[in-house]
């Protein structure tokens, strides 16, 4: 591999290695003091000013073969090949002399669709990092393995923005003609993961596959459901329940054949964690795994789950056979429900509803929720947002190539779709409580099992869905907001607001047909 690396312009490097195990790796990762262990075994690092993915310095690089597919604006911000090389040679010649550490693996469990990805980085905590969240090969895939995209991660180099031509000190660049993705400057780990993902959201579509950033699980009788939702909005702990195996946490493709995971691993919110709410997850973290940014008592080496005083933002990143009830290979059947989660800082979105054909594609398009603190550098305070299809900073393409092919799968296979919120009942972020985690799995659930189709509903007059009267294990008063409110007239002032809010948001959809538009909220 010392050859490979080389060509890659990495010159005279100290060592190479090639696929480690997570043991390895570790080991590599403690002599280098890029982390510790804690009192489980799993390896804890810090990242630093990066502690969340960093938007603003994402890049697309801008070539004709690719330019009329990319949807360019805000979030996919072109850059010139030239500045893409410039800063290649930088980071490569960076490198030279250095240990550097190669991952070779796969994305996507159905071998129909799947990536070779190779990832070569400087530290060792972050290959650790990449060789549980991807695909990992057999020493027979090894033999002869070409990659298909290169990740080339190299946190410690930082760039000069004047002279370099981005942002910041950090950047993330995507060139779709090379087959390769260039970080620079942050060590947060999920900017690899994301990159992946960016590359898949381009490449599965052409292939007639819907990418979708949402986690995925299958009961005993082959129902597939699929949970739509950005980060922090429960998609991870909602769908690792201990009644149905778990496919996957996060990255997931719906092709003609059914459902497959992207990834071969989960990456996890830590703050707060318990495990009387989230056994699974407080269970996976433990040799083989990396916990980023949460604080330990320096003595016992005992996780503090509750202190952000790092970020909002603490994660862990582990194989998915961590999880006991993992469906490996992370292939199965056409989903038979999807769910769309929101953390409404608002506190005025139903708890659950169920939505039609036009309002699940309205609902898919406009992607609200509300960042929450540390997802993101810059984010303190839960900030509303739409993102559209629950996944905007991650799709290469225009919003409408994923929308309608949802809709299109949506309607071929008469999968069930509802809305449920995450985030606040009975008033607003910082009067009302956080949604009670027991009440929402069990309303899942009975959308699971298909209880909630038996029961009576109610049209919302302000949102335009039709929300349940009763849910097995759940209060008749709970799933009604208003009612939750100790001001009615201000629940319907601020239900109104945020009515307006979607409004407005859609207005962008200048060709939105007109029966989709009139499935959004009424105000």
């Amino acid at each position: 591999m010392k050859e490979y690396v080389e060509s890659l312009g990495i010159i005279a490097p100290k060592a190479v290695y090639r696929n480690l195990t997570p043991a390895q790796l570790t080991e590599h990762a403690i002599a280098r003091e890029e982390g510790t262990l804690s009192n489980t075994g799993a390896l804890v690092v810090t990242t630093g000013k990066y502690t969340g993915r960093s938007p603003d310095d994402r890049y697309v690089v801008d070539v004709p073969s690719i330019h009329d597919d990319i949807d360019w604006g805000k979030v996919n911000v072109p850059i010139s090949p030239e500045k893409f090389d410039a800063i290649y040679a930088k980071i490569t010649a960076y490198l030279q002399g250095r240990e550097i550490f190669i991952f070779d693996g796969f994305a996507g469990a159905d071998l129909k669709y799947a990536l070779n990805v190779r990832v070569v980085n400087e530290l060792a905590s972050q290959n650790m990092f990449m060789h549980q969240l991807l695909l990992r090969p057999t020493e027979a895939q090894l033999k002869g393995f070409i990659p298909g995209f290169t990740i080339i991660s190299a946190p410690g180099f930082k760039c000069i923005p004047e002279l370099d031509g981005v942002h910041s000190e950090a950047a993330i660049i995507l060139n779709f003609e090379k087959k390769m993705v260039l970080i620079a400057g942050s060590q947060y780990s999920g900017e690899m993961k994301k990159s992946v993902f960016s590359v898949m959201n381009y490449l599965l579509p052409k292939a007639g596959v819907l990418s979708m950033h949402c986690s995925a699980n299958v009961g005993e009788a082959g129902d597939v459901a699929l949970f739509y939702g950005l980060s922090g909005t429960g998609k991870t702990t909602l769908s690792a329940d201990p009644n149905r195996g778990l496919i996957g946490d996060d990255e997931h493709g719906w092709s003609d054949n059914g459902t497959f995971n992207i990834e071969g691993g989960c990456y996890a919110k830590c703050i707060n964690l318990s495990h009387e709410n989230e056994p699974q997850i407080w269970d996976a973290i433990k040799f083989g795994s990396l916990v980023e940014n949460v604080i330990m008592d320096p003595k016992t080496r005992e996780f503090d789950f509750d202190d952000g005083s790092l970020t909002e933002n603490t994660r862990v990143g582990y194989p998915v056979e961590f999880i006991p009830n993992c469906v490996i290979p992370g292939v199965a059947g056409h989903p038979k429900t999807v769910v769309f989660l929101t953390a409404d800082a608002f506190g005025v979105i139903p708890p659950i509803s169920k939505l039609d054909k036009n309002q699940a594609m309205y609902h898919f398009v406009s992607g609200y929720t509300s960042k929450l603190a540390g997802t993101e550098r810059g984010i303190v305070e839960p900030q509303t947002t739409f993102s559209t299809c629950f996944g905007a900073p991650f799709l290469p393409m225009h919003p409408s190539v994923y929308a309608e092919m949802l809709g299109k799968k949506i309607e071929e296979h008469d999968a069930k779709v509802y809305l449920v919120n995450t985030g606040w009942a009975g008033g607003k972020y910082g009067v009302g409580s956080r949604m009670k985690l027991k009440y929402t799995r069990a309303m899942v659930t009975a959308a699971l099992t298909g209880d909630l189709e038996k029961g009576e509903y109610v049209q919302d007059s302000i949102f335009n869905v039709l929300v349940p009267k009763a849910c097995p294990n759940v209060p008749d008063e709970f799933l009604n907001q208003r009612a939750l409110w100790k001001d009615t007239a201000e629940y319907e002032a601020v239900a109104r607001d945020l009515a307006a809010r979607f409004q407005k948001n859609f207005q962008k959809y200048n060709n939105m047909p007109a029966h989709i538009v009139n499935a959004g909220p009424k105000g």
